[in-house]
């Protein structure tokens, strides 16, 4: 079952540490902790926190934001913050959680979403993602990545 953090505001703290470990070791965990309370408690399309639960766990998330690239302003809506923890990978979770924020995206009107990774360019190639940039952030290649939705 994929539930949003909107409906869910308990899941935020999942997420909150889910966000700190993967994308945000720079933020403190009170910190992003309170943003994904903010999010959970948003009523519009954007920002929205997607997770999916496996026997009542919770056992990946993805996000639809408004921005996530600070040097790409021109980009909009992103896919963001896919993560699936170790324990669960492997079990096509992700692959669930980018077709939900998709179908969410594409019954919000959205045409186009983004999404960058340094990681996991070969899982979104495979889900129908097309890598349009090639480009260097914080020092680190990554790779710029949109699909258009129908």
């Amino acid at each position: 079952m994929i539930v949003a953090t909107s409906e869910r505001p308990d899941l935020a703290a999942v997420t909150a540490r889910w966000r700190r470990e993967a994308f945000a070791r720079g933020r403190s965990l009170s910190e992003v902790a309170a943003a994904e309370a903010a999010t959970a408690a948003g009523p519009g399309p954007m920002p929205r926190t997607l997770v999916l639960l496996a026997g009542g766990e919770p056992v990946g998330m993805a996000s639809l934001v408004a921005h996530d690239l600070d040097p790409r302003p021109d980009l909009t809506p992103w896919l963001a913050g896919v993560y699936v923890p170790p324990h669960a990978r492997g079990r096509g979770h992700a692959s669930r959680l980018v077709a939900a924020i998709e179908a969410e995206a594409a019954a919000s009107g959205v045409a186009t979403l983004w999404l960058y990774t340094r990681t996991a360019e070969p899982l979104y190639a495979r889900l129908g993602w097309r890598t349009v940039e090639r480009f260097a952030y914080r020092d680190e290649p990554y790779a710029l990545m949109r699909r258009d939705l129908p």
